[in-house]
């Protein structure tokens, strides 16, 4: 599974829009978001879909966000107070 590209990115745009409007989360690279130096969350691509890897403690979790579904899960996760 290799990381998202430009066109994959360009498929995920409002969701990037809604995690950039999050504080806590900057965007170092884009799809690839930090919080306080430690990397939280980027995405992959691959011919089943599209997927956001999200660090939560020690563990990473991966959500499938081709889907508006998937995406509001993600954004749900990262809402979650103490979860990210």
């Amino acid at each position: 599974m290799r990381h998202a590209g430009e066109s994959a990115l360009h498929e995920l745009s409002w969701l990037l829009e809604e995690l950039r409007l999050r504080s806590r989360l900057q965007e170092r690279k884009p799809g690839v978001f930090y919080e306080r130096g430690q990397a939280r969350l980027h995405f992959h691509e691959d011919p089943t879909g599209l997927f956001a890897d999200l660090k939560s403690g020690a563990d990473w979790l991966r959500f499938d966000v081709t889907s508006d579904d998937g995406r509001i899960k993600l954004l749900r996760q990262i809402d979650e107070p103490g979860r990210v």
